[in-house]
């Protein structure tokens, strides 16, 4: 026999606020169409940064992010607080400005490295540059 728990708000014992819920790696959701149901945890971003890429380089707000290498001219690598499983996950780069082209390179578990050119082929600095990485923590 299953079980469901309907409630309003989950508090802590104390009544005081927010809580910490846990769930098991295998938990699910349903879809916001309600037809299909997705990993919790298999869905969730990993790491993400938004880094100030262009004079002194700088995590502008992070998420499993250590820190950010500036490598050289449009070049940096973001190194993440808990490493990936291993070096097969999806990434994606972009940033805020325009004619220039982003990619990724030299994936590891503990880190990854992006690169910003020009459209002439010129690696040169963004002032805002996004990482969004996808994939299962070690």
């Amino acid at each position: 026999m299953t079980s469901q728990l309907n409630v309003d708000t989950i508090v802590d014992k104390a009544g005081s606020g927010g809580t910490n819920v846990k769930m098991a790696n295998t938990s699910t959701y349903v879809s916001d169409g309600g037809s299909a149901t997705q990993n919790t945890a298999q869905s969730l971003a990993k790491s993400w940064s938004a880094v100030n890429g262009s004079g002194t380089i700088a995590v502008l707000d992070s998420f499993n992010t250590a820190s950010i290498s500036d490598i050289g001219d449009g070049v940096h690598q973001v190194n993440y607080t808990s490493a990936m499983s291993n070096a097969s996950y999806a990434a994606a780069v972009s940033h805020q400005e325009s004619q220039r082209n982003n990619a990724y390179g030299s994936h590891a578990t503990g880190s990854i490295r992006s690169f910003s050119r020009s459209d002439s082929g010129t690696y040169s600095d963004v002032a805002h540059k996004s990482v969004i990485i996808h994939g299962d923590l070690a």
